[in-house]
């Protein structure tokens, strides 16, 4: 049956407290200990780590789960005392919910690693589209010059000469080998023309008595350097993926899916943690949080758009993995072509994707296969003939994408509450009054 250890306390995750609250749970050689943790934060993983050592059994409860319970004995209270009463009675109310911890979680590498290098992504591409609102005003013809993904040479540019008066002064020879420098040859004089050229249409548009490009200049630069910073980071931590994958999976099972790339892999392995916690196939995708939300009544039974309870830099991933998978999978792509002839949406057959996906590269990583390429009909295929297979076989043409985004968007509209749509007689709407006004004759 099971009994709680004490009535509740504070501690500090110090060495010597938690020898101390181990005296004070007073177990017997007999006794087995199960502590249930909600992993908020990272001042769990340490706690989760010294009970381990001591052949304690740690289980994780998710804060969704751990909230609703929280819900139902009291409505408006949440703080920690409460929350450690609900989750001692987890393990006899709701023993399905645990699931046992054997990594360290944030302290794992990999799991750290992947992490901050999308929170890094995320931010330069902020910075990115900063750097757009800027140029814009400019001029088009910057964007012609220095392109759209913003490499190095373009923000080595961008950081020392994004005033158009300094870069004509510059000149077309001292440009030419500024941009050599910085681009390892790979631009230019043709470059160094279109520069040049955007920067006499910048002063052209205007004029003398116009934006002062001092300023304009210095707050690209601004934008530019922060940007250098950021993407020497990425640099730097796409080394520390690719060395910690390395060691995580030395055989290459999850960088041998189709679709998946060194960054990629690197995210799957580090999110994932180890596949043999898991109860099963289900419980993986459950985590992943590709499986849509169910509302089932008696007989009926309504499956409506995903949980996404589980690690959104796992989904994120997955999705971008299962994009490109389908074109080089002869079954995936076939199971693509079939959703999207019922009128399904592109994200949405991704994400069906993405699910099938995840449990063939689970299935391999927990027993130790590489993967596969079958055709259709079971035969082993190479990538090559994969990707031709796909192209003659299993193609969705851009009208049939287009055909079924354009019905998912008239049904949402449909379900839209508008102003025409108001059935409050006294609500305001653009239609004109239709109640007609009978004239009272007065004796």
């Amino acid at each position: 049956m099971g009994r709680s250890c004490g009535r509740g306390g504070s501690f500090f995750t110090r060495p010597a407290e938690l020898e101390a609250l181990w005296a004070a749970i007073g177990l017997t050689e007999a006794d087995t200990l199960t502590v249930v943790m909600e992993p908020t934060r990272n001042a769990w993983a340490p706690v989760a780590s010294w009970f381990r050592r001591r052949r304690a059994k740690v289980s994780m409860v998710p804060t969704t789960q751990s909230a609703d319970l929280r819900a139902y004995y009291s409505k408006h209270t949440k703080n920690d005392h409460l929350d450690s009463k609900l989750l001692a009675r987890l393990p006899l109310l709701h023993p399905e919910g645990l699931r046992e911890h054997t990594g360290d979680g944030p302290a794992e590498p990999l799991r750290r690693a992947v992490k901050i290098r999308a929170s890094i992504v995320k931010r330069r591409t902020a910075i990115f589209s900063r750097l757009d609102a800027h140029l814009e005003l400019l001029g088009p013809a910057w964007y012609d010059a220095l392109g759209s993904n913003y490499g190095k040479a373009a923000l080595a540019v961008l950081t020392r000469y994004a005033d158009p008066h300094a870069l004509v002064r510059l000149g077309q020879a001292r440009l030419t080998r500024f941009l050599i420098r910085h681009s390892r040859g790979a631009w230019r004089d043709d470059h160094a023309r279109a520069l040049l050229t955007a920067a006499k249409q910048s002063i052209e548009l205007w004029g003398t008595d116009g934006i002062d490009f001092a300023e304009l200049a210095a707050d690209i630069a601004v934008e530019a350097e922060q940007a250098q910073v950021l993407t020497e980071q990425i640099e730097d931590l796409d080394e520390r993926c690719a060395n910690l994958y390395a060691e995580a999976d030395p055989t290459g099972i999850i960088a041998s899916a189709p679709g998946v790339g060194p960054v990629t892999s690197a995210i799957i392995t580090g999110r994932i943690g180890d596949p043999h916690r898991f109860t099963s196939l289900a419980a993986i995708r459950a985590y992943s949080g590709l499986v849509p939300k169910m509302a089932q009544s008696g007989q009926s039974l309504h499956q409506h758009g995903l949980t996404k309870a589980g690690d959104p830099l796992l989904r994120e991933a997955l999705f971008t993995a299962a994009d490109a998978a389908r074109k080089t999978d002869p079954q995936l792509a076939a199971k693509y072509a079939r959703l999207m002839s019922t009128q399904r949406h592109h994200d949405s057959a991704i994400c069906h994707i993405a699910t099938t996906l995840l449990t063939r590269i689970a299935t391999c990583w927990r027993t130790g296969q590489h993967y596969t390429l079958h055709d259709t009909d079971g035969r082993v295929i190479t990538p090559e003939e994969g990707r031709q297979i796909v192209k003659t076989k299993h193609q969705v043409d851009k009208q049939t994408r287009t055909k079924a985004a354009n019905t998912r968007q008239s049904q949402r509209r449909k379900h839209r509450t508008s102003r025409e749509s108001q059935e409050s007689l006294s609500a305001p709407t653009s239609r004109p009054a239709n109640t007609s006004i009978e004239a009272t004759q007065v004796a």
